[in-house]
């Protein structure tokens, strides 16, 4: 959507737009500073605070600190550039009163506000727009508050899963949490859009697990799951909770682990065995003992000189070496997997592990504390789900299409056990009895427009490559790996068309439900962005005025973009 400009960019239109800013400065900074003061006014008086003591939590483009607020939650370099239109204001609230201000200073002021958590929004759609608007930066709201004696968490939406299992861990050796195996990732936008991880075949997604909820409505409000009703909490579990508020936090149900957890890898390429591996996976992956979790891997590389694709199980097995060894040898002897390969650890551990930390059981436990920010490489991610097993022969085109590719590489992930118990309708989340879902992947470390057009590309035509052998009707695809590929919306006149298209993707028939819920809460769509639920008609007298064209995120359109920049951000 929005564009950065290639380094290749002819100088004639940026020199026009340079001479515009340098003919508005005064006026634009001006106009900066007032919608600034503005703002700050109205936060004092709503959160009932001087405003000298709440300038550390709102931030200005002419505050110091401004850049480095702002890229530390920034966890894709595409969307970093010094051409990305910058937010007027951030926001960094630290209490629920915060927040209130927040949405209703920002609604009043008639600025787009765009909700971060962890920042993982692999599309960016948390914290970039095309038109002028304010970041909600929720890092500051990290609280997690364990309570063994009633298996339950209280965790708020700022807080990193990392965070999570380390206070679990502090508490008991024997309680987890099934979430996500990148501890970076913020909870308010992992469970909001469903949560899954690697004992997601034992206990479900993360979101079943959910009981009760804080959100900030658009009238300012807190409400709990009392106050909010059924309705509202059903979408927030699983349907994205930036399209009807901000959401605060969650309480969750702890479920039990094993003493011991066993975690193994196993790598094949093409020429020992990795097609063989790859096909028997999906018939075991999806249907072995729900303990056992393996996630496949197939990344083209290039071997002894030679061009291949190397084919990885990582998995997580609820139990011992010895029982994991005993039922893939009879369910899977493709893999040849041996005790060698396996590492017995706590849970806690393990999670470490699936963050490649190599020495897991000797690492110190705070290593989840670190938020490593502003560490971003540049990426694209898009996600597919498949209903029935891919034949031989198209793993066979699979891999070779990947090696004509290049890069792009594939995560499968299984689903079945617990998953295929669940109705589709139990949460937004409508994916449930698939077999496996897709993850493309796609990281680069070159800051080049041309380069990253390739890698796109790759991304594209993967994907393309892949039609015959996924879902149809609709082509399904993960809300938490943001996609704008599939979509995006002006919210104009046909926002409800145009919010169907991904809409259907990414939740199925539970759409239907989620824009009436939508419609009802907030039925000026004052929450929104490229991918939000639209409501069932527009409304008159919208609170943010003449909504610009959404843009799809690549460096096309360079001299447009800077037009924007210049004339909303200078």
């Amino acid at each position: 959507m929005l564009t950065t400009p290639p380094r290749t960019f002819v100088s004639v239109p940026f020199f026009f737009f340079f001479l515009l800013f340098l003919s508005l400065p005064l006026s634009s900074f001006s106009q900066s500073n007032s919608v600034y003061n503005s703002f700050l006014k109205c936060f004092s008086d709503k959160t009932k605070s001087p405003q000298s003591q709440i300038t550390d939590n709102v931030f200005s483009q002419t505050n110091p600190a401004f850049s480095s607020v702002l890229r530390a939650y920034i966890r894709n370099a595409r969307f970093n550039t010094s051409s990305t239109l910058k937010p007027t204001i951030i926001i960094t609230p630290r209490s629920e009163s915060h927040v209130s201000a927040a949405v209703t200073c920002s609604k009043t002021l008639n600025f787009l506000l765009k909700i971060r958590s962890g920042g993982h929004d692999y599309d960016g759609l948390s914290y970039i727009s095309d038109k002028p608007f304010f970041i909600l930066d929720m890092s500051n709201i990290r609280d997690v508050s364990v309570d063994i004696a009633s298996n339950s968490a209280w965790i708020s939406a700022g807080a990193t899963l990392g965070e999570v299992y380390y206070r679990i861990w502090e508490k008991s050796r024997v309680h987890g949490f099934p979430a996500g195996v990148c501890p970076t990732v913020g909870v308010g936008g992992h469970l909001s859009g469903g949560g899954y991880g690697n004992m997601v075949r034992k206990f479900g997604l993360s979101v079943d697990y959910v009981e009760d909820a804080k959100i900030v409505d658009v009238n300012g409000r807190v409400l709990d799951r009392k106050a909010m009703g059924e309705d509202l909490f059903w979408a927030i579990t699983g349907g994205g909770g930036g399209s009807y508020g901000v959401v605060l936090g969650y309480k969750v149900k702890l479920v039990p682990v094993p003493s011991v957890v066993t975690v193994f890898r196993v790598e094949q390429y093409m020429d020992s065995g990795a097609v063989d591996m790859v096909h028997k996976w999906q018939s075991v992956g999806p249907k072995t003992d729900p303990n056992l979790f393996m996630r496949m891997l197939i990344q083209p590389v290039t071997r002894k000189k030679v061009k291949t694709v190397r084919a990885s199980v990582v998995a997580l097995f609820l139990g011992r070496a010895d029982e994991v060894v005993a039922l893939l040898s009879k369910e899977f002897p493709e893999l040849g997997l041996k005790k060698e390969n396996c590492s017995e650890m706590t849970w806690f551990q393990s999670a470490l592990w699936w963050d490649n930390r190599l020495n897991a059981t000797q690492v110190d436990p705070k290593v989840f504390l670190d938020r490593n920010l502003d560490t971003s490489s540049f990426g694209k991610r898009k996600s597919d789900y498949v209903a029935t097993a891919i034949p031989k022969k198209g793993i066979e085109s699979l891999f070779k299409k990947m090696i004509e590719l290049g890069k792009i590489g594939l995560v499968f992930n299984p689903y079945g056990g617990k998953m295929a118990e669940v109705a589709v309708n139990a949460k937004p989340f409508p994916h449930r009895n698939k077999l496996f879902k897709i993850q493309y992947s796609v990281n680069w470390k070159e800051n080049s427009a041309e380069i990253e057009k390739g890698y796109l590309n790759q991304a594209k035509g993967l994907y393309s490559f892949m039609t015959g052998f996924v879902s149809k009707n609709p082509r399904s695809s993960y809300f938490n790996y943001r996609d704008v590929d599939i979509g995006v919306n002006d919210h104009g006149a046909n926002s409800y068309k145009e919010g169907e298209v991904y809409g259907r993707k990414y939740f199925g028939e539970n759409f239907d439900r989620l824009v009436k819920i939508k419609t009802a809460v907030d039925p000026g769509n004052f929450f929104r962005n490229e991918q939000s639920i639209p409501t069932l008609k527009n409304e008159k007298g919208m609170l943010l005025p003449e909504p610009g064209k959404a843009r799809r995120w690549s460096r096309v359109g360079g001299a447009t973009v800077v037009a924007t920049v210049v004339l909303h951000v200078f």
